[in-house]
């Protein structure tokens, strides 16, 4: 019974200075942290140069490249930041700390360390600068108005159309930029319209699509899209051709008299339909001479009808 109570006893004892070992190491290791983090050290650290005060016209160039390296001396906790991030932000007057020319800023880093050190503060002592000067190229900015084109993906429920095509708010925006840029736009496209089994009419706003343009703006950067939404049916009819652009000393006789065509139609425009609406040619100048048939063309036909087609592709004829 004895040994069953000094084994309790000392199992007892064995966790309470595993614990007490923990608790030690870990302080240990803070301690450790926080006197490497009281150390100074050097290191290469980037600004990142951003200008305030632009006209409203002028467009910096090259955002990417417009930095300076740092070379710096600080504690250990003043630098731990950069473990998370790549750069630390100087903001530059653009009417006071820089020099403007024709087509960019120039920036004096050794005549403006003082920014530099300013902006850093005190927890930062500034070893050197590199480059010595930095250019920060611009572009002034202009403007044009270029057409909207639709991106769209519009599967339609059985028997349903658009009825007189989609129509925009507007047919064209303003886009605003370096005049490099803008030169190559010549129209912009929306983001892509995805609707499936549509039998209603549509309604939709859609942002302008600038994913693979940089440095621009639109005004406005959404556009309103409408369109009717009808349903649909197939008709037939049957036309008489006329040929054109036949010589006056030339006779033929051509066959068949008349062609079948068929079409799309919304339904409350069906009954209105009529031979009259429509005209098929065959151009006669457009025949070779050994060729012996026509080739039937729609030279006329009602806006309203979505497709057509002639069931005959040609029409034979000979010289008398």
């Amino acid at each position: 019974m004895g040994n069953y109570k000094n084994l309790k006893i000392f199992d007892f004892l064995r966790k309470r200075n595993v614990k007490r070992f923990s608790i030690f190491f870990a302080l240990a290791f803070l301690f450790l942290i926080f006197s490497k983090l009281t150390n100074d050290y050097k290191q290469i650290i980037k600004l990142k140069i951003i200008l305030s005060d632009l006209p409203d016209e002028i467009v910096l160039e090259n955002d990417s490249l417009n930095s300076l390296n740092a070379y710096v001396e600080a504690k250990g906790f003043a630098l731990l930041p950069f473990i998370f991030k790549n750069s630390e932000d100087i903001l530059l007057d653009a009417n006071t700390d820089v020099l403007q020319q024709s087509n960019y800023y120039m920036f004096d880093v050794q005549k403006n360390f003082y920014i530099i050190e300013d902006q850093l503060g005190e927890s930062y002592e500034v070893i050197s600068l590199k480059p010595d000067t930095l250019k920060l190229t611009y572009s002034k900015m202009t403007s044009k108005y270029v057409h909207v084109q639709l991106k769209s993906n519009i599967n339609f429920a059985p028997g349903f159309d658009i009825k007189n095509g989609i129509q925009f708010n507007i047919d064209s925006i303003k886009v605003v930029g370096a005049k490099a840029v803008l030169d190559s736009i010549n129209v912009l496209s929306t983001e892509v319209l995805e609707l499936k089994e549509v039998n209603t009419d549509i309604e939709e706003v859609l942002k302008i699509d600038l994913s693979k343009i940089d440095g621009v703006d639109v005004f406005p950067s959404k556009i309103n899209i409408s369109a009717k939404v009808s349903r649909f049916t197939e008709g037939t009819i049957e036309l008489p051709i006329t040929v054109i652009n036949k010589p006056t000393d030339v006779l033929i006789n051509y066959f068949p008299k008349k062609v079948t065509v068929s079409y799309y139609v919304d339904l409350d425009s069906y009954n209105s339909i009529s031979p009259a609406d429509f005209i098929i040619e065959c151009d006669y100048s457009q025949a070779s001479d050994s060729q012996s048939y026509l080739i039937p063309k729609i030279s006329n036909k009602p806006d309203n009808i979505k497709r057509i087609n002639i069931q005959q592709n040609r029409i034979d004829f000979i010289k008398l």
